[in-house]
């Protein structure tokens, strides 16, 4: 069984005026038909590597499982760090979120089976840095430096301070091989060079795979290997999702409908897309999906170089704790978005609510019931209640959460994203407005090459305190 799309909520039929009928999908049919054969065409030149990643990783899923081994059998490593930003980051932590305990890092190191405790340093706050290296034994930490080009600001600073502090503990440079691998271009790049001089262990993003789109190779296979977690599962999940999403009838694939919901209601001014996960393991795949859409789809040109300011915001939210803190918006607020749950049909533990308090009707009630039956009831209520005041919204459906079918829901959204691309007549793969930036940061710092746009910056209009209160 495959992860289920069901969107039966986005629909005139259920949610009135606001949703989608016979005559919409009509309206686009050539747009869809043209972004079918966009995609296919896109696959078979090379422009759309993700999709390849399901099909041809065995021998690096047999690599980085030889590495995790080894790792383990030194019996020295009791923390695994990952330093990168954006999917390098996102990725890993939404993967350990959904597939390992909750509270992994403070199991013991048998509960987790000999695994190493994993951290994720995705930012570049001094604060967070330094309190990190409080709580941790350099001398028995991991860290996996992941950029292709081997120049991210955010990363490789972290890299060139951590680095420096462990040659304080060491007893000699030659055991930095022990504490760093790579994750970066196959050939090119500042960390090839670094480690290949410095003998690190190094794996391959592969060159046709962007950062957002990079969970399902090394970037994020390690991290998750390393984690006890069956990346092969993840990549079979992933390979069966992506044949049943390769279709000519866009209606018998989840990752073209779920793209096609998102442009018409786009198209009807709908701008936002709330992604809320009933489960507290999927809470991070909001996290990673934000990422996905918003670099993906906000663009300021078209193909053909034309101004269109297009995109839609992604939103994170988490059921139920958010029928608390966002609901209200999303009920009565304006008609401007669609809602997307995540719903969990089978959890790996049941829990009982007892029958006590006869004499309190107000809570007694809920006594037999389960917790299990209490959060995907309140999901059908949210529904509910959406659908009254006329809010389209759908549900992606995991029978179970598991490696199979969290490596399904990675290449539905990857796919998903890639469709929504061709729609919308972007380049879904770049991220230009990113890219200024960075770029704007190495002209601060003075870095080589970077002249003319630091006299671009230094240009600007200064701040006055005119408008400071």
């Amino acid at each position: 069984m495959n992860l289920r799309l069901d969107y039966n909520n986005v629909i005139k039929e259920y949610v009135g005026e606001h949703g989608i009928d016979s005559d919409d999908f009509n309206e686009y049919k050539d747009k869809i038909a043209s972004a079918i054969e966009g995609m296919k065409k896109k696959k078979d030149e090379g422009k759309m590597d993700f999709r390849l990643m399901p099909f041809v990783q065995d021998d690096v899923v047999n690599d980085i499982n030889d590495y995790v081994e080894s790792v383990k059998e030194k019996g020295v490593i009791d923390t695994f760090v990952v330093l990168g930003i954006g999917g390098s980051a996102l990725g890993p932590i939404a993967v350990q979120q959904a597939l390992n305990h909750p509270y992994y890092n403070e199991l013991t190191k048998e509960q987790r089976k000999g695994c190493p405790r994993l951290y994720v340093l995705d930012n570049v706050d001094p604060e967070k840095i330094v309190n990190f290296l409080d709580i941790v034994d350099l001398k028995k930490c991991l860290f996996n430096v992941i950029s292709k080009s081997g120049s991210t600001s955010e990363t490789m600073s972290q890299f060139m301070i951590i680095e420096e502090k462990m040659k304080k503990v060491l007893d000699n440079e030659d055991e930095l091989k022990d504490h760093f691998v790579f994750t970066t271009d196959k050939e090119k790049g500042n960390l090839v060079k670094i480690g290949k001089e410095k003998g690190y262990k190094m794996f391959v993003v592969p060159s046709g795979v962007g950062g957002r789109f990079s969970e399902l190779t090394p970037v994020g296979l390690l991290a998750a290997a390393m984690c006890g977690i069956n990346i092969s599962e993840l990549l079979r999940g992933a390979k069966e999702m992506d044949m049943a999403c390769d279709k000519t009838n866009y209606r018998e694939s989840p990752a073209y409908m779920y793209a096609i919901i998102h442009y018409i209601l786009m198209n009807k001014n709908k701008k936002l897309s709330v992604m809320m996960p009933y489960s507290d393991r999927l809470k991070y795949m909001s996290d990673w999906y934000c990422q996905l859409w918003a670099e993906s789809i906000g663009k300021k040109f078209d193909n053909e170089g034309k101004e269109v300011w297009g995109g839609m915001t992604p939103i994170k939210a988490l059921g139920v704790t958010d029928q608390h803190s966002q609901l209200q918006l999303y009920t009565e607020g304006p008609f401007d978005k669609i809602v997307v749950f995540l719903k969990n049909e089978r959890f790996k533990n049941e829990l009982m609510i007892p029958e006590v308090y006869g004499d309190i009707p107000e809570i007694n009630f809920l006594g037999g019931h389960t917790q299990n039956e209490l959060i995907n009831v309140e999901l059908s209520s949210t529904e509910i209640a959406l659908n009254k005041m006329g809010k389209p919204n759908m549900k992606i459906i995991f029978p179970e959460i598991n490696e199979y079918y969290i490596g399904q829901f990675i290449q539905m959204m990857e796919i998903a994203t890639g469709f929504m691309g061709e729609l919308m007549n972007i380049n879904a793969f770049d991220q230009p407005g990113v890219e200024e930036g960075k770029n704007c940061t190495y002209a601060i710092f003075n870095k080589p090459g970077y002249e003319e746009k630091k006299k671009e910056l230094e240009s600007q209009k200064k701040r006055t305190d005119k408008f400071i209160c």
